[in-house]
C-alpha cells in the first residue's frame, strides 16, 4: 500500500523539481533528493536514473553521502537571496520588510553550516 503513495510522491516531487528548473523562484534539488528518496522506497530503477544524471546525480549524492552542499550552489544561493531581500526591503511596508530578511538569514546560517564536499 505505501509503495504506490512513495511513487506517486516521487513523481510530484520530480515535476516540481522539473519546474523548478525553468522558474526562478521554485527549487529544482531540494525537490530530486526528495524525489530520489521516494522512489528508494518505492521504485530503486528511478532512483538509479536520479542519481545516474549526469547534473542532478552527484548533488544528490553528495546530500546522500554527506549531507553537503555545493560551495557554488552556496554561493549562488546568498547572492540571490541577498537581492530578494534587498528588493523586499525596498518594496514592502516596514513591519513586513524584516520577514524575508529573517527568513534568508535563518536559511544561510543553515546552509553555510553543512559541508562543501
Amino acid at each position: 500500500m505505501r509503495r504506490p503513495l512513495y511513487r506517486l510522491c516521487g513523481v510530484l516531487a520530480l515535476l516540481l523539481g522539473v519546474a523548478g528548473a525553468l522558474l526562478p523562484l521554485l527549487p529544482t534539488t531540494p525537490f530530486l533528493i526528495l524525489a530520489a528518496w521516494f522512489f528508494a522506497c518505492s521504485h530503486p530503477e528511478w532512483e538509479e536514473r536520479l542519481l545516474a544524471h549526469p547534473q542532478a546525480g552527484p548533488a544528490i549524492r553528495a546530500w546522500r553521502d554527506h549531507g553537503a552542499i555545493p560551495l557554488a550552489a552556496k554561493w549562488l544561493a546568498t547572492v540571490l537571496m541577498g537581492i530578494s531581500v534587498l528588493g523586499s526591503g525596498l518594496l514592502l511596508a516596514e513591519p513586513w520588510r524584516y520577514v524575508p530578511l529573517v527568513a534568508a538569514a535563518v536559511v544561510l546560517l543553515w546552509m553555510w553550516s553543512r559541508p562543501s564536499r
